[in-house]
């Protein structure tokens, strides 16, 4: 029953939620096994103990996460939805008082910092793709997911010499519109040496031990790769880069070119108030 709801829920709604669906369900899945409960088949009560018994190890954003993914899988299984009772909805209520909800804020990958990374880049082929990933990600302001779907057919000459990349679906952007992001001639520039090198397909590649240009980097990889060169440069940061820093990064720096609150929510794909906005406005006033 479970696979074939993964199935059906292929080409509706984008990778990286169908993956997050997958994932919290195997845990909760797992979570029943051992406490001999069917995972679709289980009583509100169950679903208070693993809300428990989870929250020892987890966070209370990822323990929320997860009780979110759970209701949208029973909801389209046409199941009681266990997550809405009243004594779930309490228990949730009570771990977020005991832990709280503040979440980790990325540390801001600006451009001043992604010059002082450079150096520690690596060498080769290595080096140019990193430099690309650092740049592309800190230019378009792209979750990590969406810089790996770019592609140099995404790449865009406008008159004036002017240049884009062509967004072409989005977390925000669930039907598929797109948009174009204006980057600078010198990223332009990066991304044809690059090509170059890469051949067409997808611009963020893996790269092998042997040297050779592989196939679509993933997201988890962009993590990897930014706190390697982080590690290597000994740049100290209250927390470690992660690729949500482009998108922080990215906005501090409009910010401080006098870009207003509203370009900045449009340009990073922001329609509320969200925790990084609320950080730049902090930003701004301690900047007064």
């Amino acid at each position: 029953m479970i696979e074939e709801l993964f199935k059906k829920l292929n080409g509706a709604f984008a990778k990286n939620t169908i993956r997050a669906y997958r994932s919290d369900y195997e845990d909760f899945a797992h979570w029943c096994k051992n406490h001999e409960i069917e995972p679709l088949n289980h009583e509100p009560s169950d679903m208070v103990f693993y809300i428990k018994e989870r929250s020892v190890d987890l966070s209370t954003a990822t323990i929320s996460r997860r009780i979110t993914s759970l209701s949208s899988i029973f909801r389209f299984l046409t199941l009681p939805d266990t997550t809405k009772h009243a004594d779930v909805f309490l228990q949730l209520k009570k771990i977020k008082r005991q832990k709280g909800t503040a979440q980790q804020q990325a540390e801001p990958l600006t451009q001043e910092r992604i010059e002082q990374l450079l150096p520690y880049c690596g060498e080769g082929k290595i080096r140019l793709r990193n430099i690309v990933m650092l740049k592309l990600g800190n230019e378009t302001m792209r979750r990590r997911s969406e810089l790996c779907e770019f592609k140099f057919s995404d790449i865009k000459v406008l008159p004036g010499e002017r240049y884009a990349m062509n967004l072409r679906f989005s977390k925000t952007d669930q039907n598929g519109r797109g948009k174009a992001i204006p980057i600078s001639k010198e990223l332009y520039e990066l991304l044809m040496t690059w090509k170059d090198l890469a051949g067409d397909g997808y611009i963020l590649r893996g790269i092998n031990k042997y040297n050779n240009i592989m196939k679509q980097l993933t997201s988890s990889s962009i993590n990897r790769i930014v706190q390697d060169i982080q590690a290597r440069s000994d740049m100290e940061t209250e927390y470690p880069f992660s690729g949500h820093s482009f998108r922080v990064g990215g906005a501090l720096d409009l910010l401080m070119r006098g870009v207003s609150m509203e370009k900045i929510m449009l340009r990073g794909g922001w329609s509320s108030e969200s925790t990084v906005i609320k950080y730049l406005r902090a930003w701004d006033l301690m900047d007064d």
